[in-house]
């Protein structure tokens, strides 16, 4: 069974590359090119580390190391949550031949 930490770590995560309430991506901190132009502002990077206050990407900017992992968490989170985990099981969850993870 998915423990609630590492769901709620996953969903950190993933909230990091998400537009907020105000259509900013934490991510891009400050950066006010890659939150509002039109050329720039769904490019998705990936950092080497993240701040811990704001989440903002710091470090390397390309799609290496573990936060390339959150594409896939995103695809997952979207088509799995807590009541189907619970419905299906966890190994029926993950092997779920209807849709390809």
């Amino acid at each position: 069974m998915i423990k609630s930490s590492q769901a709620g770590f996953g969903n950190r995560i993933t909230r990091i590359f998400l537009r907020n309430e105000q259509g900013r991506r934490p991510v891009y901190g400050g950066t006010e090119k890659f939150q509002s132009d039109p050329f720039w502002r769904d490019n998705i990077c990936f950092f080497e580390y993240f701040h811990g206050d704001n989440g903002a990407g710091l470090g390397a900017s390309h799609q290496t190391g573990w936060t390339g992992l959150v594409a896939k968490l995103i695809e997952l989170y979207s088509y799995l949550d807590s009541e189907r985990i619970l419905e299906m099981g966890r190994q029926a969850a993950f092997t779920d031949k209807t849709r390809s993870l």
